[in-house]
């Protein structure tokens, strides 16, 4: 550019321009900084995974019908040592029978006279993911228990011998039926942690032989490492000291009991690429800030209903076990930088911590010559978990310098590894092997920008599997029926049913010669110990959240004289811990012989009622149609009411459910939806 005016004025110019070059370097030498690897003066805390949790209801629940392939891919992306996510740890529900955030999983023991291993779908999860990799820890943690362990009190440690037998018995059982050694078990810790039940279950698994399975407590916050101090005991029987969703951050005191310190549940974020940011930066910084050397995601898979509460909030989804679809998000990769590259027993240098412009770093060593470093950049905006809130903060452009000391400064060459989130121009790249960087003096300097992560490893058997792109994703079937006649069913749910609260098993009703032998069977006859605000009736959904005009049949039948009621529905609203609340048209008959139609899952806004003549130990076809704002029901292929108005909702599933905690039994379901 040629300038006007007089000579001292170019001159002037030409001076700024010179002083704002140097800035300019100046400001770019300085994000340059050097961070050094050394294992010289010790190592840190012991490396124990990263894995995922199958639990909190239904998660899982759509995942384990799939078909093959399908099934078996997705099972690969999770557990197959050097392929996917490459988890190193296990955690599943112990079920209890109770609504725990999406759901309900059977428990073990519905009663205190029965016990069945072999019900759910946890034991063949644990039994694939340690067919694929055989060292993988598994975990079992109760959220919730059937009633009779708390003797009618929703709380399950005021009998702390019969609870801690309770878990016992399970963790026994998955030994004797499904040969899975459980590592460790947590504490339920949604309102309190009680430190005499942990003692007693301490106790009562170093007498059944069970001395190496460690229990995890609380399994909530820190608190319990205040009583851990002033009580050597209870300090003993803990061996690990689990928070959820600390924020990456620990407290004074559950350092001072010297005691490992996992993230033992976290993320619960929607698995987008933000969902994959905030999972890349806790996965360091919970070791960085916390001390913490295990993280474990919930959920494992978002294998339920979207629109059920934390809806994709999983590594990877597969909620369409009828089409065969599958998406493998961005959090299995951002595993991967870790989980392949790293095994439990591996120690963490000292020598870690925040990058100058933002970002952190961790390396790790196995003690025989390797090392993985993993370096994260992850913005404030683009790293945002669900929970707790994330303080501001900022992150740059920044040139990083390691330098090797050690045993490390010997090393030549590391393999490397990147993913890129590239949020402005939404084509992100994850995972890719880069040109293996040669070291100069134990020293290599990458250029850092915002929102990439990298592994640098000598570690060579890396790699990013993949298999043929899945069926396409479809809407459940519009016309769908299941007349439940599974002689030897491998799971005891019927598929796509997502209990809410209760549990509907596959059942064989000797008692009936007729057409109805195999049938669902409704089986919790007393409510459940459970932090969740349940609902006082059973009900299981299933469908298209989206289904608007349908007709739903199915034929029940109660086994609770005068005080029975049972019912179908469809354009259910809500699930969850939101099922107590839930609306939609409820159609239900009663053994007293009335009926009843409602807008709501409590049935307080009675739509039509009157007489129906239906009774116990009897089967009765109920029929539900809804179009529009008007509904209209049959009983045995007769009338019973029409022209129900229905102004909300909506939309919805179908369902099907019990007026209270009862048995009874449902067949030949069928939908019809428009």
């Amino acid at each position: 550019r040629s300038f006007q005016g007089p000579a001292s004025v170019r001159m002037e110019q030409k001076v700024v321009a010179v002083i704002v070059l140097f800035l300019t370097l100046s400001l770019g030498f300085c994000s340059s900084h050097t961070y050094v690897l050394d294992d010289k003066a010790g190592l840190g805390r012991v490396f124990d995974g990263i894995g995922g949790l199958s639990g909190g209801g239904v998660s899982s629940a759509c995942f384990y019908l799939l078909p093959e392939p399908y099934r078996s891919q997705i099972l690969d992306y999770l557990f197959k040592p050097n392929f996917g996510a490459s988890l190193h740890i296990l955690k599943v529900e112990i079920g209890g029978d109770a609504q725990t955030t999406d759901g309900t999983e059977p428990s073990h023991m519905h009663y205190e006279n029965d016990e069945n291993y072999f019900r759910g779908y946890e034991w063949w999860l644990m039994k694939e993911a340690k067919k694929r990799n055989p060292n993988i820890t598994l975990i079992g943690l109760p959220w919730a228990f059937p009633g009779w362990v708390g003797h009618g009190k929703n709380w399950p440690y005021d009998f702390p011998d019969i609870t801690a037998a309770y878990v016992v018995n399970w963790i026994l059982g998955a030994k004797q039926f499904h040969d899975l050694d459980i590592q460790y078990v947590g504490i339920w810790n949604e309102r309190n942690y009680d430190s005499k039940y942990i003692k007693v279950l301490r106790n009562m698994l170093d007498k059944v032989g069970l001395t190496g399975v460690g229990i995890i407590a609380a399994d909530g916050d820190w608190s319990i490492a205040n009583s851990m101090i002033v009580d050597p005991y209870l300090n003993e029987s803990v061996e690990v000291i689990g928070a959820h969703y600390p924020g990456t951050n620990t407290v004074m005191e559950a350092l001072k009991t010297q005691k490992k310190l996992w993230s033992s549940e976290d993320y619960s974020t929607f698995n987008d690429e933000v969902g994959g940011g905030c999972w890349a930066r806790i996965l360091n910084q919970n070791y960085v800030n916390g001390n913490m050397t295990a993280t474990i995601s919930w959920n494992l898979v978002a294998s339920y209903y979207e629109e059920l509460p934390f809806g994709r909030d999983g590594l990877m989804t597969a909620e369409e076990p009828w089409s065969g679809n599958y998406v493998v998000e961005s959090p299995i990769w951002i595993t991967a930088h870790t989980t392949q590259f790293t095994q439990p027993g591996w120690t963490y240098l000292q020598t870690v911590g925040h990058l100058a412009q933002g970002g952190s770093y961790v390396a790790l060593t196995d003690g025989k010559g390797n090392l993985t470093v993993v370096i994260e950049t992850m913005t404030h905006d683009h790293s945002v978990c669900i929970r707790p809130p994330l303080p501001p903060f900022n992150v740059t452009f920044q040139n990083a310098t390691f330098q090797l000391k050690g045993s490390f400064a010997s090393i030549k060459e590391l393999q490397v590894w990147r993913s890129q989130f590239n949020f402005k121009t939404k084509k992100p790249s994850f995972f890719e092997k880069l040109t293996p960087l040669k070291l100069l003096d134990g020293t290599f300097t990458l250029n850092l920008a915002e929102d990439e992560l990298y592994t640098l490893t000598t570690i060579t058997k890396g790699q990013k599997g993949s298999y043929p792109d899945p069926p396409p994703s479809a809407r459940f079937p519009k016309v769908y029926k299941d007349d439940f006649n599974v002689g030897n069913p491998p799971f005891s749910e019927a598929p796509n049913f997502a209990d809410q609260t209760g549990v509907f098993e596959y059942y064989i009703n000797l008692t009936d010669p007729g057409p109805h032998v195999f049938t669902l069977r409704q089986v919790v006859t007393e409510r459940p110990i459970t932090w969740v605000s349940d609902a006082d009736q059973t009900i299981s959904v299933i469908g298209d959240y989206q289904w608007q005009n349908l007709m739903v049949t199915c034929d029940v039948f109660m086994e609770s004289v005068k005080t029975g009621g049972v019912f179908i529905a469809a354009r259910v609203d809500k699930g969850g811990q939101s099922v107590r609340s839930a609306k939609g048209v409820f159609f239900w008959v009663f053994a007293d012989g009335t009926y009843k139609v409602t807008n709501d899952l409590a049935g307080q806004t009675v739509l039509a009622e009157g007489q129906s003549g239906t009774q116990a130990y009897g089967w009765h076809t109920l029929s539900l149609t809804v179009k529009g704002q008007y509904a209209s029901g049959q009983l045995n292929g007769y009338p019973l009411w029409k022209n129900a108005v229905v102004l909300t909702p909506k939309n919805g599933w179908a369902a099907i459910g019990t007026h209270s905690y009862e048995l009874a039994q449902f067949d030949n379901f069928a939908v019809v939806a428009e």
